[in-house]
Order: structure tokens, then sequence, then C-alpha cells
């Protein structure tokens, strides 16, 4: 009976670790290349400008 009970336990931890995990979302190649060409579309402006 025990080890029907731990199996479940287990089970239902292993359903409910993604949610509660601390792991930080994942950002794709494409999103990362936009980022970093958005962060460095407003410097290369300004550097026309002066």
């Amino acid at each position: 009976m025990k080890t029907i009970l731990t199996k479940k336990l287990k089970k239902t931890q292993k359903r409910e670790a993604p949610k509660n995990s601390n792991k930080p979302r994942y950002i794709s190649k494409a999103e990362r290349a936009e980022l970093e060409a958005s962060v460095n579309r407003p410097t290369e402006s300004q550097d026309l400008s002066e």
C-alpha cells in the first residue's frame, strides 16, 4: 500500500514540477537576434544625429 501511494505522490510531483521551477523562460535564437537588433538601433540613430 505504501509503495502505491509513494508512486502516486512522485507522479503528481513530476507533473507539478515545471510550474514551480525557477528556470528562466527559453528565448529562441530569432528572438535574441530581434532583441539585440532593437537594442542596437537606438544607439545607431543617436550616433547619426550627432
